[in-house]
C-alpha cells in the first residue's frame, strides 16, 4: 500500500493549521476556565485505595464518610472489587483508623493501601513536573538543531507543544483526572512523536543533497516527496503503538488507565502532527530564506 506522491501534503497543512488552531483556542479555555482535575498527586489531601472481597455501593460508603467528618470534596471511584477514595483535605490518624474499622465491618476481607500528599510536596511533583517537559524539550531543541539545523528545531518543538498541549487540553475538556503517570504518557508522547518527526526530517534532509531548488514549488515539491517517501512507516508505526496503548487502557489495571488513555490521545496527535504540522512549518521557515533556497541543509 502506497500512498500517491502528488499529494500535496504542504497545501492540506493548511487546513490542518485551522484545525489545530480551533483546538488550541477551546483548549485555553478550557483551562483558563475549569482548569485540571488533579488527582491526589498534585494537591493536598489523601488517597485510599480498597481492595474488596465483595461490592460496596455508594450509598455504603457516604455514611461512613459522614461519620468521621470527611465527606465533603471527598471522590468515591467504585471498580471491580476494589473503591478508591479521594479525599481533597489530609486525613489524620484517628479518620484514618476509623475508615477502616467501618468498611471492614462491611467487608472483614477488605485491605487498604494509604496515599498522602501534603500542599509542600504537592506543589513541588507540580513544580518539577513543569521542568520535566520543559527540559526535555530545551534538550531536542539543541540536538535537532547541532544534528539538523534550527529551522528543524523550531518545527519539531512546535509540533511536540501542539501535541503534549492537546492531550493536556482533552483532559481539561472532558475532567479526565491527571495523576504521575499521566506526566509520564506526556513525556512518553513526546518522545515518541520527536522520533516520528526526526525520520522525516533525515529524509528532506537527503532530498535536499540532490535537488535543484530554483523556486517556492520546487521547495513543496521536496517536502510532499520527502513525506510521501516515509508516511507509511510513521502509520505503521503509529498504528502498532495505538493498538497496545489502547488495549492497555481497555483491560489494564486503574493505576495504569489514565496514563493509556493519555497514550492513546497523545499517539494520535503525534501522527497527525508529524506529517501535517512539522514538515510544513519547516517548508514556511525555509521558504523564508531570501534570495537562496539552500540545496542543503546547513
Amino acid at each position: 500500500m502506497r500512498f500517491k506522491k502528488e499529494m500535496d501534503y504542504v497545501h492540506i497543512s493548511k487546513y490542518c493549521y485551522t484545525i489545530s488552531i480551533i483546538l488550541t483556542i477551546v483548549g485555553v479555555i478550557s483551562l483558563a476556565v475549569f482548569g485540571l482535575n488533579y488527582s491526589v498527586d498534585f494537591r493536598a489531601g489523601s488517597s485510599v485505595d480498597i481492595t474488596l472481597t465483595q461490592d460496596l455501593t455508594e450509598d455504603q460508603i457516604h455514611p461512613i464518610l459522614e461519620g468521621i467528618s470527611a465527606d465533603q470534596g471527598t471522590a468515591i471511584n467504585p471498580g471491580d472489587n476494589r473503591m478508591t477514595l479521594r479525599f481533597e483535605k489530609v486525613l489524620d490518624e484517628n479518620q484514618e483508623m476509623q475508615l477502616k474499622e467501618e468498611i471492614t465491618k462491611l467487608d472483614a476481607g477488605a485491605s487498604f493501601e494509604v496515599n498522602t500528599v501534603d500542599p509542600e510536596m504537592a506543589k513541588e511533583l507540580a513544580r518539577n513536573a513543569i521542568y520535566s517537559v520543559l527540559i526535555s524539550c530545551i534538550g531536542i531543541i539543541i540536538y535537532v538543531s547541532i544534528r539538523f539545523e534550527w529551522r528543524f528545531a523550531v518545527a519539531a518543538i512546535v509540533a511536540l507543544l501542539h501535541d503534549a498541549f492537546l492531550v493536556v487540553a482533552v483532559f481539561s475538556i472532558f475532567r479526565f483526572e491527571v495523576d504521575l503517570t499521566f506526566i509520564i504518557a506526556v513525556l512518553t508522547i513526546i518522545g515518541y512523536s520527536i522520533n516520528d518527526t526526526i525520520v522525516i526530517f533525515d529524509r528532506i534532509r537527503e532530498n535536499l543533497r540532490f535537488a535543484k531548488l530554483k523556486t517556492r514549488q520546487d521547495l513543496i515539491d521536496l517536502v510532499n516527496k520527502s513525506v510521501a517517501q516515509t508516511i507509511m512507516r510513521s502509520i505503521y508505526t503509529a498504528v502498532t503503538v495505538f493498538i497496545a496503548a489502547l488495549f492497555l487502557f481497555l483491560l489494564g489495571g486503574e493505576s495504569i488507565r489514565m496514563f493509556s488513555l493519555a497514550m492513546v490521545i497523545g499517539l494520535i496527535f503525534g501522527a497527525y502532527s508529524t506529517i501535517f504540522i512539522a514538515s510544513p512549518i519547516w517548508f514556511l521557515l525555509k521558504s523564508r530564506q531570501k534570495n537562496k533556497p539552500a540545496h542543503a541543509a546547513s
